[in-house]
């Protein structure tokens, strides 16, 4: 089996960004009383498909060592990015995954997808650690950035919806 195609495997988990990549960190707030649609959207990637992503996956939610190839585009211009899920938290306040690159994927690192409820409040929060592992990706430069923290916002946008939120 591929193995991850970095070294620092779990560090969106805390939170902790390590140096040497580009970092992300993208939250929304939810309405109040979404936890468990949230929870439940980002753990059976749910989310993901509403977005608009393909997901192949090995397992109907996330778990440690799930499979998980997210496909971004359209027919023949689609990207395809095989992960694994390296970490997941399902509590009562805390939900939510991460997943590494493995070989093949257009970047090198780690994406995380949290759901918290904190005095009542409910956020969504996407954080990243990645570089470039692809010519095209590299030649795009800022604008990869940009593609990056636009699917942040999208998927914030998407599980609001799908939390009856606006």
């Amino acid at each position: 089996m591929p193995e991850l195609t970095y070294p620092e495997v779990g560090a969106t988990r805390d939170g902790r960004l390590p140096a040497g990549y580009h970092h992300l960190r993208h939250r929304v707030r939810l309405p109040d009383g979404a936890f468990a649609a949230a929870a439940d959207a980002v753990l059976g990637w749910r989310l993901h498909r509403a977005a608009g992503v393909v997901m192949r996956t090995d397992a109907p939610r996330a778990a440690p060592g799930v499979r998980v190839t997210p496909g971004l585009g359209v027919g023949p211009l689609r990207i395809w990015g095989p992960t694994e899920v390296v970490w997941t938290v399902d509590e009562p306040d805390r939900a939510g995954f991460g997943y590494g690159t493995l070989p093949g994927h257009p970047e090198v690192g780690e994406e995380a997808f949290l759901v918290t409820r904190t005095a009542g409040r409910v956020w969504f929060e996407v954080s990243a650690f990645s570089r470039p592992a692809r010519w095209y990706v590299r030649a795009a430069g800022p604008a990869a950035r940009a593609v990056q923290r636009g699917y942040a916002w999208w998927l914030g946008r998407t599980v609001r919806r799908l939390c009856g939120g606006q």
